[in-house]
């Protein structure tokens, strides 16, 4: 569905992503672990348009959207939830919800009850001002204004940053839920025990590189990704 072939990218004058090639089955969780710098936050910015690639192709659904505009690639289908959740601290949590359909003219009734189906908790506070949520309450939102593009692919930076482990397990069953219902992840996830729980594909990328691939139980039992990011 996604293919990503010797991706390079040089962010903030360095090069942060080394040629990187990967693909993202349709209906799959895919997810890249890695320290810090390892070029995970880049590659997705590259994929959203953010930032343009120095190399290498972007194709999703077979057609070719390298270094096309952020507003071209959320139309074809991709949508980010971007580290540290970026919400509208001054809009209302319905306020927030159309924002993440800003590019539709159809009718959004229907999508925003199914958001608030998926979490009932923003139901709730549907007129409270987005900056008064609790952090996990914000994450929520991240992810309820994505889903309102309808995208066929979700991309989630560090969706679990700075969350309690009650509120990251809640989080967590959330992406499974919106997969189940046919959408793609592609996860960024400092929690790497949590993300290869989740995910079919694994990839472990090392300061701009892939270095290890595989599926997510056979990363957990890997004795280098253990040794490395699980704590073991």
């Amino acid at each position: 569905m996604l293919k990503i072939t010797d991706l390079k990218v040089n962010y903030g004058g360095i090069e942060a992503v080394k040629g990187i090639t990967f693909e993202v089955p349709e209906k799959s969780i895919v997810t890249l672990i890695g320290a810090n710098g390892a070029g995970k936050s880049t590659t997705l910015r590259a994929i959203s348009g953010l930032v343009k690639p120095g190399q290498g192709n972007i194709e999703f659904l077979g057609e070719e959207i390298t270094g096309k505009t952020p507003e071209a690639i959320v139309k074809r289908g991709i949508t980010l939830v971007p580290e540290g959740r970026k919400i509208f601290p001054d809009l209302t949590v319905c306020e927030n919800l159309k924002i993440g359909a800003y590019l539709r003219k159809d009718k959004l009734d229907d999508d925003i009850n199914w958001v608030y189906d998926l979490f009932p908790r923003l139901r709730e506070r549907s007129w409270q001002m987005g900056g008064t949520l609790s952090g996990g309450e914000q994450q929520m939102l991240a992810v309820g204004r994505a889903l309102m593009s309808r995208p066929k692919v979700m991309m989630m930076d560090e969706p679990s940053l700075g969350l309690a482990p009650i509120v990251v397990r809640g989080i967590f069953d959330i992406i499974r839920e919106i997969n189940k219902q046919g959408i793609t992840i592609l996860l960024i996830e400092q929690n790497a025990n949590m993300a290869l729980q989740t995910a079919d594909i694994g990839y472990v990328m090392e300061t701009g590189r892939i270095t290890l691939t595989g599926s997510g139980k056979d990363l957990l039992v890997n004795d280098a990704v253990k040794a490395a990011y699980l704590g073991a």
